[in-house]
């Protein structure tokens, strides 16, 4: 069995056992929304992408507990047209379905003639990845720091991070990498000054481009909320600018509420005081 970093290791029956690198903070022995989004990612691109076809959107349902156990996964077409190709996946632990996703993927081509709107982008100086794991974090409060602690505020968050592959033996594609990191969505609108009180069931992820670096950010672009159901935005971008955003919609979870003050940050397995 590989013993290397990863979300998931594969069993020799074809399905996928989380490892402690895909715990969650939600709870004991539940496995994280990046993770489980990262596997479906991976599955559906290993069957279905091509050169040909930029994977241009993913949305996720996360409407039950994943928790770890050999997880199985279903795939299947819905459509493979000249120009759009749709592509389903269910995730089956326990004879029943906790989650599923859709990827769209549209044919390359060239871009039509014109000139179209597109907003100035700005975004804070990155800083240097120094060949640890642990990720940055900004607000406009604090600057960059490795914990999110610190950014339990109410200024605009941005997650820098390279992430780690979702299923051993297996390098992670650029689709991969930018779909794990959008999941951050949730964190970078959520996160307040009482930590975060909101958990998201679903994700969308649209992407114009793949990213070009190992290292993405994803900086926050709005969070509405009403009656305890919020919806948040967020840009992915790399060194050399935007290239797609990530949706959520959340509901709140006070009784579980992450505050990081009180206690160590755990990602991808691993704590960060």
């Amino acid at each position: 069995m590989a013993t290397e970093i990863a979300h998931f290791t594969p069993l020799d029956d074809g399905t996928f056992m989380p490892t402690r690198f895909a715990n969650s903070h939600w709870g004991d022995d539940h496995v994280s929304g990046p993770a489980m989004v990262g596997l479906m990612a991976t599955v559906l691109e290993n069957h279905y992408g091509t050169e040909e076809f930029m994977p241009s959107r993913l949305t996720v349902d996360l409407f039950r507990a994943a928790r770890s156990v050999p997880t199985s996964v279903a795939v299947r077409v819905v459509r493979d047209g000249r120009r759009v190709h749709t592509s389903d996946c269910e995730v089956i632990q326990d004879g029943r379905a906790v989650a599923r996703g859709t990827l769209v993927q549209y044919r390359r081509s060239e871009a039509p003639p014109g000139t179209q709107w597109t907003p100035e982008s700005s975004f804070p100086a990155l800083p240097s990845p120094d060949g640890q794991l642990m990720p940055f974090m900004y607000s406009e409060a604090e600057g960059w720091t490795r914990s999110p602690a610190a950014h339990q505020n109410a200024s605009r968050k941005t997650f820098y991070n390279k992430g780690i592959d979702v299923i051993a033996g297996q390098r992670s594609s650029a689709f991969v990498r930018a779909a794990v990191l959008a999941e951050s969505t949730s964190l970078v609108t959520n996160l307040g000054t009482n930590g975060i009180g909101y958990i998201n069931g679903d994700l969308t992820v649209a992407l114009a481009r793949l990213p070009r670096d190992e290292w993405i950010g994803l900086r926050a672009d709005s969070h509405l909320a009403a009656d305890g159901v919020a919806v948040g935005t967020a840009t992915l971008f790399d060194r050399t600018g935007p290239f797609g955003s990530g949706v959520v919609t959340v509901v709140a979870n006070p009784a579980a509420q992450i505050d990081f003050t009180n206690a160590s940050f755990q990602l991808d397995g691993l704590n960060y005081e």
